[in-house]
């Protein structure tokens, strides 16, 4: 009984911890996105560009990383507003103007997608 115990626990731990590595997979693809795009990072009225945009909400990530459970409580609680002025961030792409946290969660979906496709075309 104990060694069925054992066996149940470390599966549950293996499990929680592939979770835990596609979350951070997912926060880290978000994290590349804003690096690699060709928008403007709008944080309380100053424009930055996308490297800088990435280097202060890879920051504010690791402040609070501990309390960042999924990559959408990245976007709600690190990527969409200011910490201290409380605005939000937006992001321009060309004309378009948009909140950060709309343009991070339709990037975060669209990668969801892929991954689910590219991984039911291997099966």
């Amino acid at each position: 009984m104990r060694l069925y115990l054992f066996v149940f626990f470390i599966g549950l731990l293996l499990h929680g911890n592939s979770v835990l590595a596609a979350e951070n997979e997912e926060i880290e693809y978000l994290l590349s996105y804003i690096a690699s795009s060709d928008c403007i990072f709008i944080r309380n009225g100053t424009e930055h560009q996308p490297k800088e945009a990435r280097e202060h909400l890879e920051m504010k990530y690791n402040h609070v990383r501990s309390r960042i459970a999924t990559a959408e409580d990245f976007v709600n609680k690190v990527a969409s507003k200011s910490s201290f002025s409380r605005r939000k961030y937006q992001i321009r792409c060309g004309d378009i103007l948009l909140p950060t946290k709309v343009w991070l969660e339709q990037a975060l979906a669209s990668h969801r997608t892929y991954f689910k496709k590219t991984k039911n075309e291997k099966k």
